[in-house]
Formats: structure tokens, sequence, C-alpha cells
């Protein structure tokens, strides 16, 4: 059956610049050899404007998508009190609706607390198996362009080299990633489901109430063991990365390959054309914007709460709303000095730092801890996470109603809305990648290092827990950490080192974020001016103590589950338009 050619890219109704015979056959993914010349170099970047640093221009042959547009046309400009460069309506929509936010929710933090707890339940209660199917998609999508021949594609182009070593390029994706919340429930979580899966299930009215996941492992400690770190796993390994890869990857391939802007409109090309520079791609960037800096709030203020719980369990002060309003505010403070040096000087130091003082507390826990137990455990709970994965990622037929709704499916609308943040600090700093090299590193590395601390740490919790300790067991959820360190030899400098990663985490994850939405509100500008930066950094400290004030862990939760459902539907498209934008520049390279 013969196919019409697609189009090339460039202004409806020009003439293609490909060769019509390299198109025959498009489907089956055969195409002659190219007879052309090979293409002049590429010219040099364009040089500052004003300050603002040029997207690279891609290296090699490339499908550039030809557009009138220029970035940064729609921006508003000026000096007056401070330099401004924003994108127009992007910037004042989102910025209006994040501070009127934050104004009303401080106001009135007595009536809006119910709302925020109804609203968090009414969400993950009727559309869990909504955010399941979104995730199990993602992680599929990322499986077959590993092993396809779409796998080759560079971003940056065939020429293009990474712009950051192995090492300082990890350690940035992995601490802006999920520092805090490894962290917050790196103890809680497997504890927690360790627990509910050994008091097996709970009957009342003929609804279970018990939280296990699946069908329990009613008094069988190495049974729910296994499935308690399976469960664990599952909420933190393929299929959260596989959400911040597909966004990330998608950015990356239509900045850096296909010349548009580094914002979330550009992924949506292949679908709305010329359109996007309008309100179709406005409407994306406002989402983008709002499910970032409420994604951001709900872990800044997890943060918040177990960095202060920690201060008073190793000093001894009161843990009061207060010492939390104070904390956030000094870090924020630390987080705008570490925006101001940029990505280079402030947050891959920090991120290093991080994965420094990250090592040194695992491996501290392994060798003090019940070593040959986490050692062999690593590979029974990965063993377990991949028997027990098609069972947690079905969304259908399942009684675990309490855990699949409070947890997974809370989950992964906060990956969710984390993931334009996540998504575009990995793409700025993952040039020269190859798409599979680019999934294997997202995906799968992050995955297996989840496992080794969640196996560490939660593992010496529920073996502490066996032995007869219930310290850990009775402690709220931001003190966990500190009773299962407690029980450790060196017990002070541990659980110092435990405040300063959620501290550094704290920082890392607010500095890159502001970034990350400076660089959308800009109109997809990289390095617009400074002042628009510490904006940003300032709102979302605002908006953190505005939620823990208005609501507390209910208030986090709800909002990071209200932005991640719409933009769920943004990355579904997002898909579509991966593939579509893959498979032309597979084209280029044939």
């Amino acid at each position: 059956m013969s196919q019409t050619p697609p189009k090339g890219p460039g202004k409806p109704g020009a003439p293609s610049p490909r060769d019509p015979l390299r198109e025959q056959d498009a489907l089956s993914g055969r195409f002659p050899p190219r007879r052309e010349k090979k293409p002049a170099p590429p010219p040099p970047p364009p040089p500052e404007e004003n300050g603002v640093e040029p997207l690279p221009v891609p290296e090699g042959a490339t499908e550039i998508i030809e557009t009138d547009y220029t970035i940064g046309q729609d921006n508003i400009e000026g000096n007056a009190p401070f330099a401004f460069d924003v994108h127009n309506p992007v910037f004042g929509v989102s910025a209006l609706s994040v501070v009127a936010f934050t104004v009303v929710t401080l106001l009135f933090p007595t009536q809006l607390e119910p709302i925020f707890g109804a609203l968090r339940d009414a969400l993950t209660g009727n559309l869990d198996w909504f955010f399941m199917l979104a995730g199990n998609i993602f992680v599929l999508l990322c499986l077959a362009l590993i092993v396809s021949p779409l796998g080759s594609v560079r971003l940056g182009g065939p020429e293009a080299s990474p712009d950051f070593s192995l090492t300082g390029w990890f350690a940035m994706l992995f601490a802006a990633g999920m520092g805090i919340g490894l962290m917050f429930y790196g103890v809680s979580e497997p504890l927690g489901h360790f627990e509910a899966a050994l008091g097996g299930q709970v009957i009342q009215d003929g609804v279970r109430t018990d939280w296990a996941p699946l069908g329990a492992a009613v008094g069988d400690p190495e049974a729910a063991r296994r499935l308690g770190m399976a469960a664990t796993i599952f909420h933190w390994g393929l299929h959260p990365w596989a959400i911040y890869a597909v966004v990330a990857l998608a950015l990356g391939l239509f900045a850096y390959n296909k010349g548009l802007p580094l914002t979330l409109r550009s992924v949506f090309y292949p679908i709305f054309g010329e359109r996007i520079w309008g309100w179709p791609g406005h409407v994306i960037d406002i989402l983008a914007v709002l499910a970032t800096t409420f994604g951001l709030a709900t872990s800044l203020g997890l943060g918040a709460e177990q960095a202060t719980a920690g201060l008073a369990f190793l000093f001894g002060f009161e843990n009061t709303s207060l010492t939390k309003v104070i904390l956030i505010v000094l870090i924020t403070i630390v987080a705008g000095a570490s925006v101001v040096l940029g990505v280079e000087k402030g947050v891959k130091r920090l991120s290093e730092l991080n994965m420094i003082l990250a090592v040194i507390l695992l491996a501290f826990v392994i060798m003090v801890g019940p070593t040959w137990t986490i050692l062999t455990g690593f590979f029974a709970n990965l063993g377990a996470y991949a028997t027990d994965l098609i069972p947690l990622s079905n969304p259908f037929g399942r009684d675990d109603d309490n855990f699949r709704q409070g947890w997974t499916a809370f989950y992964w609308a906060w990956w969710i809305s984390w993931s334009p943040f996540v998504g575009m600090f990995i793409a700025r700093v993952s040039r020269g990648r190859t798409v599979r090299q680019f999934l294997i590193a997202v995906l799968i590395v992050p995955s297996l290092i989840s496992i080794l601390w969640m196996t560490a740490l939660g593992g010496t919790a529920i073996d502490l827990t066996l032995s007869g300790f219930a310290g850990i067991t009775d402690a709220p959820l931001e003190l966990k950490l500190f009773e299962m360190l407690g029980q450790l030899p060196l017990t002070a400098i541990t659980s110092l080192v435990g405040i300063i990663l959620v501290i550094v985490f704290f920082v890392t994850s607010s500095d890159s974020g502001s970034l990350v939405i400076d660089t959308i509100a800009a109109g997809g500008k990289v390095n617009a001016p400074v002042p628009q930066r510490i904006f940003w950094v300032s709102v979302e400290g605002l908006v953190a103590i505005a939620l823990l004030l208005g609501g507390g862990l209910a208030a986090l939760q709800a909002m990071a589950v209200s932005t991640g459902f719409p933009f769920t539907i943004v990355l579904l498209g997002a898909c579509y338009a991966l593939v579509k934008g893959l498979i032309n520049e597979r084209r280029e390279l044939a």
C-alpha cells in the first residue's frame, strides 16, 4: 500500500526541502541512501543579545523546523526597577495565579484545610486508574525507544558532544529528581508497607480498610518484607523516572535538534504547528509553570518538615510552625544565591556535594547495619519488584483501594507535577547524549540506586522492628529516619549528615526548579535576567510556607495532585509528538 510522504518542516505551503525518493515506503523505515553533497557546517551560534544566552546550534544533519517565530518575540523587557525579560502572557498569568493562591491560603488557612484534604481524596479516589495507565504508557515507551533504531538519535545533532562529564551529569539529574523524597520516605515507606502487609486484610462492612498492597501477607514476616519492598520500589523505580525521561527527551529533541525554544509548547509542534505560538502554547506553558511550582512546593514542604524534626531530635529545641517557616526562609535565601551563580557554579556543585554525602550515609548504613541482609536483600528486592511489577501496575480488578489510591495515585500525580521541572532541568544538561544513552542513564541507573537506598534504609528499619524495637514504628513520618539512625553508632554525626542532606536537597530542588520556571516564563530564553530568577525562588518558598500553614501535608499533596491531573493529559500528547519527532530525525541520518 503506497503512502503519501509526509511534508517536511517549514511554513504551510512551502516546498519540502527533502528528497522525495528518500521518503518512499515511509512506514517500513527503509530509505535509500542520501546522494546529496555533504551539508555545509552549521553557522556559529549567534552572539548573546542583552545578556541572554542563545540555544546551541545543532551540530550535523538534523531536521530543523522552519518557523517565523523567534525566541523572545512575545517578551516584555525593561530595566526599571530591575532588569526583566518575561513572556506575555505566560509570566503574567502564572505569577498572578500563584501569588493570588498564596495570599488566599495565608489569609484563610483554617477554612481551606478541609478543602485541600477533600480535593486530594477526590482526585486520587476517582482518577487512580487514569494516573496508573498513563504511568504504564510512559514506561513502555521508554523501554521501546531503548531497543529501537530511534535510540541512535543524538540530542544536539549527530556531531554534538556532551556538555558535562558523566559523573557531573548523573549527580545533577539524580539530586534534582528525588532527593527530598528519598530522605523523607526512605525509612517510613518500606516499614509502613511491611507492617500493613504483615497485619493482613481488614474488612469492615464488606470493604477493605487496611493499607496493605495487593493481597497482603498476614502472619508471614518474610513475605511481608518482600511485598513491602516491592511496593516501595514500584513507587521509586521505572515509573517515575519514565515520566521524567519522556519530558526531558521531548524537550531536548525539539530544542537542540529542531531549533525551537526550550519550552514545553515546542514539543507540540507536530500536533499544533504554528498555533503553538498562540493560546494553545500559552496554556501548555502556563500549566507547566503551575505544575512545577506546586509540585516543588510539595517537596519543599516535606523537606522543611523533616529538617526541623531532625534538628529538634538532635538539638532538642521545639518543633513548631514558626521554626519551619524560618527554615524555609533561610534555605530560600541560600537557594537564591545558588541561582545567581548559575548551573555550572551553583546547582552543579551543590548536586555533587549532595551525592557525596548521600553515598557516605548509604555506605555507613550498609557497613554498620545488617550488612549481609542489605546486600542479599538488594537482589531479593529486585526480584520481588520484577515479580510484582505487573500486578502492582494493574489499575483494575483490585480491592487494595487505600494503597492504590492513597499511595500509587498520589505518587504518580506528584511525579507528573514535578515532570516539567525535572524534565526541563535534565534536558538542559543532557545535550550530546544519544537517546539510548539518555534513557539508560535516566531510567535504569537511578532506579537501581533507588532500590539500593530503600533496601539499606528501609531494610535496616524492618530488621530493627523485627528485633523488638518499636521506636521507628511509633515515630511520626518525618522522624522515622532519625529514629533509625539513633539505633546505629555515631548517631549525632549521621543525624547531622541526614539533616544537611535534606537541606541541600531542598536547595538544589529550589534553585534548579526556579531556573526551569524562569526559562518557561521567559519564552524559552535559557539565561534571562537574574532578578526574575530570584523572584521565582522566593515564590516557591512562599507557596511552601502557605501550604504548610494552610493544611500541612494534606494541602501539599492536594496541590501536587491537582496540577498533576491536567498535566498527565499534556504528557500523553507529548508521547505522540516525541515519537514523530524522532522518526523524522532518524530520516535525516539515513
